[in-house]
C-alpha cells in the first residue's frame, strides 16, 4: 500500500505494531461500514453532499479520491490508468483515463489521455448503470454535449442511468489533440485561410477546380502539422478506448446512445466486440460499409425529400406561419429557383450598420446554397427563419439573411464554438469557460483515415460532384464538401478496419432513423441492421437529421423501454412526430399535469425540445 493510499485509508506507519486481533476487529468494522454505505447509497443515500464518495464505495477496492469535492479546471484532473473521478462543474464528475496510443502495440510507451465526464443517476432505487453518449461529427465533443444536455438525455433513457461521455482522440480536452495550425483556431493563419474558402462547386465555371485545389492544399498542410498522431485517431482506436472505459468502470457490457457519426462508432464497436454489447441505440445511421469505402453517394438518398417538406409544409402552414408562402408547393420551389439564379449574377449587397454589422456584407449564391443545406438538418428550428430570409432576398434585402447566419445559421451543422484568447487558457478552462462543441481539424483526421483515400484526382472529383448533383437538386453540390476534405490526404491509419460490419451481439441493437433524413437516410439503418441478427429498425415519420430534429414522444418512450428492459419495438414500428415544420411548438401551455405520469410526460416533452434546440453536428463537416 503506497503512501497516498495509506493516508486516504487512515493507515499509519505503525500498523505492524497493532495486534492481529485488533486488526481483525478493525477490518470487520470496515467491512460493515462499507456494506452499510452501499445499502444507503443503493436505496437513496442520506449523504446528499457526498454522492461521489458513495458511488466510489460501490467498488470497495477502489481508491477514493477525496478531491472529488471539486476541481476548478481540467488541469487539476490528473491522468490515471485507473479511472479516478473528480467532482467538476458543480454536479458532474470528470476524469482523464490514460490508454495506449497504439492499441496494436501496447508496449509503445506513448499514451493518449481520454477526458471523460459523468452525470450521475438521480434515481438510485433501481440503478441500471451508465449510458454512453456520442453526439456525432466525427469531431464532436462528448464533454460539451453532456455538460449542457445530460439531464435531457437522462430524461429519455431513465433517471436510474448515469450519463457518460468523453472527448474522442484529437478532440477537446483529450490528448493528443489534432490541430492543423498548431495553435488556437482563432489564429491569424487559420482565419485568413477560412476567408479564402472558394464558392460552391457549381457557382461558376471552374469553381470545382478551385475547390479541389483549396482542399488539397489544406490536406497537405494539415497532414504535415498533425504528423504521426494522425495514424491513431480513427474509429477502431476510439472503439477500443470505449472498451477500456467500461472495463475501468467495472461494467461487463456497453450501454450506448449514438447519433450520426456516433452510429458508425457504435456499429464499429459492435463488429469488433459483439459480446460486450448490452444496449446500443443508434440514431441517424451512417451506412458503415459505404462510409468506410470513401466518397459515398447514397447518403443523399433522402435529401430532396427534406427540401420538399419545406415547400409542402410552408404551403400547408399558410402565409401567417410561412413568409415564403405561395399558392402551391411547386410555386414555392419555383420562387427559390429564381432567387438562386438571380444571385449568381446579382449578389445582394448589405450595407454596414453601426447597430449590427460594422462592415458591408455580400449575400451570394454560394452562401444561400450552404444555408439551405444547413437548414435541412433542423427543419423545426430553422425553416421559419429561412422562409423569412428568402422572402427578404427576393425583395433585394439581405439583412434578415445576414442576421440568420450571424446567429450561427450558416454554420448550423458545424456548430463549432472555439476559444477566444480573452476567454482564458483553452488547455485549462474553468467551469465558467465553455468547451468547444467540436473540432473540424479532428473531423478531417478521423474521417480521412477511416475511409479509403479519394482517387482519380481532380477529374475524378469533378465526376463525383456531377453524380451528387444528379442525386439531389437541393444539396448535392454543397454536400460534395463532405468527401472533398479528404482529397490528397496523406496519413494512413495503423489500425484499419473496414468491416465486415456484422456480429452476433450479446443483446440486439436498436437502429433508429427518420423516414427522410438529409444525410443519414433510412436505407442506411436498414443496411447496417442486416449484419446484426435480432436487431430492429424503428423509423420516425420525420424530416431532418436524427430523430432529435423533430421530437416524438413515441420514439422517446420506445428508446426508454429499450434501455430500461431491453425490449425492442415491434419490427416495422413507425412513430409520428409531435410537431410539424412551421408549427408553433411550446409545451408550457400543458404544464397542468396532475398525476405523476402526466408530469413525467410533460418533463419528457420539455427535454425533447431542449435536445431539438441543441447544436447539430453535421456528418463529415
Amino acid at each position: 500500500m503506497d503512501e497516498k493510499v495509506s493516508s486516504l485509508m487512515g493507515v499509519s506507519s505503525l500498523k505492524t505494531r497493532i495486534s492481529l486481533p485488533f486488526r481483525l476487529l478493525i477490518a470487520r468494522v470496515g467491512l460493515v461500514l462499507c456494506v452499510l454505505g452501499l445499502v444507503l447509497w443503493r436505496y437513496g443515500s442520506l449523504w446528499e453532499d457526498t454522492k461521489a464518495l458513495g458511488r466510489q464505495l460501490g467498488h470497495c477496492g477502489q481508491v477514493v479520491d477525496l478531491k472529488s469535492i471539486g476541481v476548478q479546471s481540467w488541469s487539476e484532473v490528473k491522468p490515471s490508468s485507473n479511472l479516478v473521478w473528480y467532482r467538476c462543474y458543480d454536479e458532474y464528475d470528470c476524469a482523464k483515463l490514460e490508454v495506449p496510443l497504439d492499441w496494436l502495440d501496447e508496449s509503445d510507451p506513448r499514451r493518449a489521455t481520454i477526458a471523460m465526464i459523468r452525470y450521475n443517476a438521480t434515481d438510485r432505487s433501481d440503478y441500471k448503470g451508465p449510458v454512453f453518449i456520442n453526439p456525432g461529427g466525427p469531431g464532436g465533443s462528448g464533454i460539451w454535449y453532456v455538460k449542457h444536455l445530460a439531464p435531457y438525455y437522462q430524461s429519455v433513457v431513465g433517471r436510474n442511468h448515469d450519463i457518460i461521455s468523453f472527448d474522442p482522440r484529437g478532440i477537446g480536452m483529450t490528448l493528443p489533440s489534432v490541430d492543423c495550425w498548431n495553435s488556437t483556431y482563432s489564429s491569424v493563419s487559420a482565419l485568413l485561410w477560412e476567408l479564402q474558402d472558394p464558392p460552391n462547386v457549381d457557382a461558376h465555371p471552374g469553381s470545382v477546380y478551385d475547390a479541389y485545389a483549396y482542399a488539397a492544399a489544406f490536406s497537405r498542410h494539415c497532414a504535415d502539422n498533425i504528423g504521426d498522431i494522425g495514424r491513431f485517431v480513427n474509429t477502431p482506436n476510439v472503439a477500443r478506448d470505449m472498451l477500456q472505459m467500461i472495463d475501468k468502470l467495472g461494467e461487463d457490457k456497453l450501454q450506448y446512445w449514438g447519433f450520426s457519426y456516433g452510429t458508425f462508432l457504435g456499429t464499429t464497436f459492435a463488429a469488433l466486440f459483439p459480446d460486450r454489447v448490452q444496449r446500443l441505440a443508434l440514431d441517424g445511421n451512417v451506412d458503415a460499409k459505404e462510409f468506410s469505402s470513401g466518397a459515398g453517394t447514397h447518403f443523399l438518398d433522402d435529401t430532396d425529400a427534406v427540401m420538399n417538406a419545406f415547400y409542402r409544409h410552408c404551403h400547408r402552414a399558410g402565409p401567417l406561419l410561412c413568409a415564403f408562402y405561395a399558392n402551391n408547393p411547386e410555386a414555392i420551389e419555383e420562387r427559390l429557383k429564381n432567387i438562386l439564379a438571380d444571385l449568381k449574377i446579382h449578389p445582394v449587397i448589405v450595407p454596414s450598420s453601426p447597430s449590427s454589422n460594422p462592415r458591408p456584407e455580400i449575400v451570394s449564391y454560394s452562401k444561400v446554397r450552404r444555408m439551405i443545406s444547413a437548414a435541412l438538418y433542423r427543419p423545426l428550428v430553422v425553416f421559419p427563419s429561412l422562409a423569412e430570409a428568402l422572402t427578404a432576398l427576393e425583395n433585394g434585402d439581405g439583412r434578415p439573411f445576414v442576421d440568420l447566419t450571424s446567429q450561427g445559421g450558416e454554420e448550423l451543422p458545424l456548430c463549432e464554438k472555439q476559444y477566444d484568447s480573452k476567454d482564458g487558457d483553452p488547455e485549462s478552462p474553468t467551469p465558467e469557460v465553455p468547451e468547444a462543441e467540436g473540432n473540424r481539424d479532428a473531423t478531417k483526421a478521423i474521417m480521412c483515415t477511416d475511409a479509403r483515400p479519394a482517387e482519380g484526382g481532380v477529374e475524378g472529383f469533378r465526376n463525383y460532384v456531377d453524380t451528387l448533383a444528379g442525386m439531389s437538386k437541393a444539396a448535392g453540390t454543397t454536400m460534395s464538401n463532405m468527401w472533398m476534405g479528404c482529397v490528397e490526404w496523406g496519413i494512413k491509419a495503423k489500425w484499419q478496419f473496414r468491416g465486415p460490419y456484422e456480429g452476433n451481439t450479446s443483446h440486439p441493437i436498436l437502429f433508429i432513423a427518420n423516414t427522410a433524413d438529409n444525410v443519414t437516410p433510412l436505407r442506411s439503418a436498414l443496411n447496417n441492421a442486416k449484419g446484426f441478427p435480432g436487431s430492429v429498425v424503428m423509423a420516425q415519420d420525420s424530416y431532418g437529421h436524427t430523430t432529435l430534429s423533430m421530437p416524438s414522444r413515441c420514439s422517446a418512450l420506445n428508446i426508454r423501454k429499450y434501455f430500461q428492459t431491453g425490449e425492442l419495438p415491434t419490427p416495422g414500428t413507425i412513430c409520428a412526430p409531435d410537431y410539424l415544420p412551421f408549427e408553433r411548438w411550446d409545451v408550457t401551455s400543458s404544464l397542468s399535469g396532475t398525476t405523476d405520469e402526466e408530469r413525467e410526460l410533460i418533463t419528457l416533452d420539455q427535454s425533447l425540445l431542449k435536445l431539438m434546440e441543441a447544436p447539430v453536428l453535421a456528418l463529415g463537416h
